[in-house]
């Protein structure tokens, strides 16, 4: 026999221990000499009665007690289970030599109490099904009694397995619908820069002659000054639209210049000092990787001078055993635990969706000095090119 593990229940756990001293109780008062005393007898009816499946059983993994709602549970009568293998109910763990304890391992916890234990549970039919289970062992004349409590939670985990389904295709259908978008941010893009930005251009270019055929007096020229410069503010204007939705710098240059050219447009704009550590090298992705990253990063920048009031922005992405790990550290005022909760926190669940869907992490909290500070860890091993 291998050495039996005892579990001693916690919080909650005194119910259960004083209903294993019951069954302990109604074990000695059965096979002793058939006298049964009132505190027996009065426990015999609370098991008897209660709304939970109890069963106990000895040393050698066989059912000395079992109420109807246990019975119940697994399709047989009590009469039934008393006396039977505990096996034959609940799955056995390897080992012909499993005591009760060894039904329901450490490594199987499951529910909300700390002394619930995930099992399987074997109905008349043989039908499995998914239990949970709470056991105490009491000693009675020198025997040890173990007390287990069950819970058929086969029609809950149906439910979580329902609900996982659908938060899978809800996850599904945000990456679909953040690629569509990046999709039209692009399309978008190229045809403002291509069409409209080359159109601008030309305008401007015969502004040019313009000024050359007819700018012979003052007022002339000062209207055509006038249109210049309106053209060239449209024309910075078109390209600072078009960057915002789709940097050129991404498809031709990669993700380190975009990257750079963000933090720069982020210092111009907003007189936040801001350093980027990293690696061209590091940072050779496809579209969908170069993308995703640039995105959150845009975001997280995009918060920091919204909310953070801060002075200084630190930016750390390398590599490391085939993952991309970044940094994001700002000296701002600091992120709260219910600005992570706000339902209109909508830039924080674009980021935690886009590193979802590269199967990667994200821990947003402050740092030990102030500020706020944003670590990732993506699997950019298939994305290298």
């Amino acid at each position: 026999m291998k050495p039996q593990r005892s579990r001693r229940p916690r919080g909650r756990g005194l119910a259960m221990l004083a209903l294993g001293f019951l069954g302990g109780r109604l074990l000695g008062g059965a096979n002793g000499n058939g006298a049964a005393d009132a505190p027996a007898h009065h426990s015999r009816r609370i098991v008897h009665t209660a709304g939970e499946a109890i069963i106990a059983a000895d040393e050698g993994s066989r059912i000395v007690l079992a109420n109807p709602a246990a019975a119940r549970m697994f399709g047989v009568t009590a009469q039934e289970m008393e006396g039977s293998p505990l096996s034959r109910f609940i799955q056995a763990p390897h080992g012909a030599d499993a005591g009760p304890l060894d039904y329901f391992q450490a490594d199987g916890r499951a529910g909300r109490r700390g002394t619930d234990y995930a099992g399987t549970g074997l109905r008349a039919g043989g039908e499995r099904f998914a239990i949970e289970g709470s056991i105490v062992d009491t000693a009675q004349d020198g025997r040890t009694v173990y007390t287990i409590i069950l819970r058929d939670v086969s029609e809950r985990q149906r439910v979580q397995s329902k609900l996982a389904r659908s938060h899978d295709q809800l996850r599904q259908l945000s990456s679909a619908l953040q690629t569509i978008r990046e999709e039209e941010r692009t399309h978008i893009a190229r045809e403002l820069h291509d069409d409209l930005g080359q159109l601008l251009a030309s305008l401007r270019m015969d502004l040019s002659l313009l000024t050359e055929a007819c700018g012979n007096t003052p007022e002339a020229m000062r209207l055509i000054d006038g249109m210049d410069g309106n053209l060239l503010t449209a024309i910075n204007s078109l390209r600072r639209i078009a960057t915002n939705l789709r940097p050129r710098a991404l498809d031709e240059g990669g993700l380190y210049f975009a990257l750079r050219g963000l933090r720069d447009d982020f210092v111009e704009r907003h007189g936040i000092a801001c350093v980027l550590l990293a690696d061209e090298a590091e940072l050779r992705l496809d579209d969908q990787a170069s993308t995703a990253i640039f995105r959150i990063v845009q975001e997280a920048l995009t918060n920091i001078a919204r909310h953070a009031h801060a002075s200084q922005v630190t930016m750390n992405l390398y590599r490391l055993n085939g993952e991309l790990l970044i940094t994001i550290r700002d000296d701002g005022r600091g992120i709260r635990e219910e600005d992570l909760e706000k339902a209109e926190s909508l830039g924080l669940v674009g980021m935690r969706e886009r590193v979802w869907a590269l199967q990667g992490e994200i821990t947003i909290g402050t740092d030990d000095t102030p500020g706020t500070r944003i670590d990732i860890v993506l699997p950019v091993r298939e994305h290298t090119v």
